[in-house]
């Protein structure tokens, strides 16, 4: 079993080392963070090929140009590294990446693989629905789902617009859109979440990415090849179900896109915070998820901050943190 000490921790240690007085603290204390990096990257194993996931019911094929982080691996990129409750990580079933990314890189995207078990999503309602309307309708309920994250201490959420409009394949049974999202008072480069829904007999394959806006043309140019990446096994796809003796899900083709834009509030405070620091983020399904180490202290102006100082202070204000 792959082990791995918490970055947390790792960073605690490399910047509580005292630096040599004859050297620039900064270029130290990058030096030791960049080792910590290079260690856990050489740690991590990455697959290719046909990858069985587990329960069985479906299989990822990794072409080339991508890579596969296995369930073990991505829950441990998604608790420890980028600091999602084990909640948020109790469905996810790996990681894709591009080949020349992985966990820290600048300017790239991972889709995190999930199952939900929701039963069989009927398709009836694919070719009636409005997605204009359908959008401003999110739109229109964003004021009252706001002031009820003011209350709870939370920052807004504004649904800009669709960055690619839903579109569902019939044959294939894959439907597939992305948002364009602007969190609080933050004017930075808004967020894309990218989502994708694979169908099956017993539930959906969730393949889900976020990062920014200025990362859209990468995801575009990939997302066909992700889209038939992943599929059922024989027994378990859209057309094996059994109306005698399979569950029907409660959502429909247009329930799924009209979804809350993220139903877990609470996580959009840290996400928030970390790129008020100028960290990049991946979002997926309900989890907010944190986290560039080498971009944030890769940063002259955050890392100048740390001369003198042994330890890394995090703050829930706006302006010192994500």
């Amino acid at each position: 079993m792959l082990k791995y000490l918490s970055l947390a921790s790792l960073l605690f240690v490399a910047l509580s080392l005292k630096a040599d007085p004859g050297r620039d603290s900064v270029d130290v204390s990058q030096q030791q963070i960049n080792h910590v990096v290079d260690s856990i990257r050489h740690a991590q194993k990455y697959e290719t090929g046909v990858i069985k996931l587990p329960g069985g019911k479906a299989e990822i094929k990794i072409p080339a140009g991508f890579k596969f982080l296995n369930k073990e691996q991505s829950k441990y990129v998604l608790t420890k590294l980028w600091g999602n409750p084990e909640a948020n990580a109790a469905n996810t079933l790996g990681m894709i990446f591009p080949e020349n990314s992985d966990p820290f890189a600048d300017s790239s995207y991972a889709f995190i693989v999930e199952y939900e078990d929701v039963g069989y999503v009927k398709d009836d309602d694919a070719e009636k629905i409005n997605y204009d309307d359908m959008l401003k309708t999110l739109q229109k309920d964003e004021k009252e789902e706001n002031v009820q994250r003011a209350k709870e201490g939370y920052p807004s959420i504004h649904l800009v617009g669709w960055a690619q409009k839903p579109y569902y394949d019939k044959q294939n049974k894959v439907l597939h859109w992305a948002k364009e999202i602007h969190f609080g008072d933050n004017d930075d480069i808004n967020t894309l979440n990218y989502q994708i829904r694979i169908l099956g007999r017993h539930g959906i394959l969730s393949l889900n990415a976020v990062c920014t806006m200025r990362e859209l043309p990468l995801v575009k140019a990939d997302i066909d090849k992700v889209l038939h990446m992943a599929t059922f096994t024989e027994g378990n796809t859209y057309f094996d179900f059994d109306p005698k003796i399979d569950n029907v899900a409660a959502w429909t083709i247009g329930g799924l896109v009209a979804g809350k834009v993220l139903l877990k509030a609470g996580f959009f405070a840290m996400l928030l915070k970390f790129l008020a620091a100028g960290w990049k983020f991946i979002l997926l399904g309900f989890a907010a998820l944190a986290g560039v180490v080498k971009k944030f202290f890769g940063r002259k102006k955050e890392a100048k901050e740390l001369e003198g100082d042994t330890t890394v202070t995090h703050t829930d204000e706006p302006t010192s943190t994500l």
